[in-house]
């Protein structure tokens, strides 16, 4: 396991997990006690997620409770790294940990030092031990953001033991009528209320308070700019080609994963690349400047760094930086749409308003099915394709109005999932 990195890092995340979690929970009581009063733990909000992709969905949710109560704490738990890392230092939450191993103990021992009054689970990752724990002690648990398909073992003559695992649920949020409807099958119809999706609230939010990004400005100066975000090896086969024939056009690839080696192979496919690290050390400087010098001093500095020329590629080589850069494109591509898992987030490039193109692999995720039938979306099956789309695309005619109009109409209709579910907590003196 130690040559694998994520493994490595979620083996060591959890290791004296309870005992990190319990001098937390101490050091609470501890400020009571300071305080001269007698020790009396603030209310707890646990929400947890499996991932990244699931935190965002749920932290509109988070951060209304928090404004509406601000001396209620937030505990936030992860099950892979990719999601705690990322956020391990978020401020609007008092605790952040990985969540341990489920285990008829752990869920046990879990719930007993952290003691929630609510929890929200986030779309899916359904955890047996955990879960019956917390129906055995009634605290509420609602399902936030859920999508259900067919497939899943809910629904299938062995799935007994899943069918339970819903039983734990208070209160059920779901996505579409369509899960609604599934859950309905099951006898499943009187905690369950169509939502939507929080996560049209979430990218709204991001991008509503986005900051400028003075390197990522510099970089794209006035050129034409094709954002590929998440992407893995098989995307970047089909954008090396466009990228290395037009120099013209500025490139910004985020990898799914920024390991060494990941990195390595992003590299060795596009000819005029830099990666952001070193972008930022090249000119940092420079891009707090103000004017139009700032783009040129950068490129400047970099032409020692790349054959002599200035790059068209930038390779984004550290993550929280994607949803923010979107906004710089004149076309995103969203990765994951050539792999059996599909596309990733689409949501987050096409709030503003920008056209999102990607592979094939698109069923699993609704939002993305929606955006190409609203004609925000495009999808691509080849490398000769995505040439050909971006060419007509970036001629800026009427596809490219149509579809800068129908992303940004689509996500702005679809906002307001989290004004439901915090609305049901309040009503139901949950909060």
């Amino acid at each position: 396991m130690p040559w694998n990195p994520k493994a490595r890092r979620w083996v060591e995340g959890r290791r004296g997990i309870f005992e990190r979690i319990a001098a937390e929970m101490s050091s609470d009581e501890d400020l009571s006690r300071a305080a001269g009063g007698p020790v009396v733990r603030r209310p707890l909000i646990w929400m947890h997620c499996s991932s990244l992709g699931e935190f965002e969905q749920g932290r509109p949710v988070l951060e209304e409770l928090r404004r509406l109560s601000p001396a209620t704490r937030i505990l936030v738990t992860f099950f892979s790294p990719s999601g705690y890392e990322t956020r391990k230092n978020y401020a609007g939450a008092d605790h952040i940990f990985y969540l341990p191993l489920d285990s008829r103990r752990n869920a046990r021992r879990f719930v007993d030092l952290v003691q929630p009054q609510l929890v929200l689970w986030v779309k899916y990752d359904y955890w047996y031990y955990y879960l019956l724990e917390l129906k055995k002690r009634n605290i509420p648990l609602l399902l936030v953001s859920a999508v259900f398909r067919r497939d899943q073992p809910f629904f299938k003559w062995y799935g007994r033991l899943h069918r339970y695992m819903l039983e734990c649920f208070t209160q059920f949020f779901v996505q579409t009528p369509a899960s609604a409807k599934l859950l309905s099958g099951l006898g499943i119809t009187e905690n369950v209320s169509v939502s939507g999706d929080t996560r049209f609230d979430s990218v709204i939010g991001i991008a509503g308070h986005s900051e400028p990004m003075p390197l990522i400005e510099a970089f794209c100066g006035d050129r034409p700019v094709i954002v590929a975000g998440s992407t893995w090896e098989e995307d970047e086969e089909e954008l090396d080609h466009y990228a290395n024939t037009h120099p013209e056009i500025r490139f910004i690839i985020a990898p799914h994963e920024v390991e060494e080696a990941r990195l390595k192979e992003v590299e060795g496919l596009f000819r005029y690349r830099i990666r952001y690290s070193v972008w930022a050390g090249a000119g940092g400087e420079a891009a707090s400047d103000k004017g139009g010098a700032a783009s040129e001093k950068l490129q400047a500095a970099s032409r020692t760094l790349v054959s002599g020329r200035a790059p068209n590629v930038l390779i984004i080589d550290n993550v929280g930086l994607l949803s923010r850069i979107y906004r710089y494109a004149t076309i995103t591509y969203i990765g994951g749409g050539f792999g059996d898992d599909g596309v990733h987030n689409v949501l987050e490039a096409a709030v503003y308003g920008k056209p999102v193109v990607c592979g094939p692999v698109i069923e699993k995720y609704i939002e993305a099915v929606e955006l190409v039938d609203s004609g925000g979306g495009i999808v691509i099956d080849s490398a000769l394709e995505a040439e050909s789309v971006f060419s007509r695309l970036l001629s800026k005619g009427e596809d490219y109005e149509h579809a800068c109009k129908a992303s940004k109409e689509y996500v702005q209709a679809r906002k307001g999932a989290t004004e439901k579910i915090v609305g049901y907590i309040v009503k139901n003196g949950l909060l």
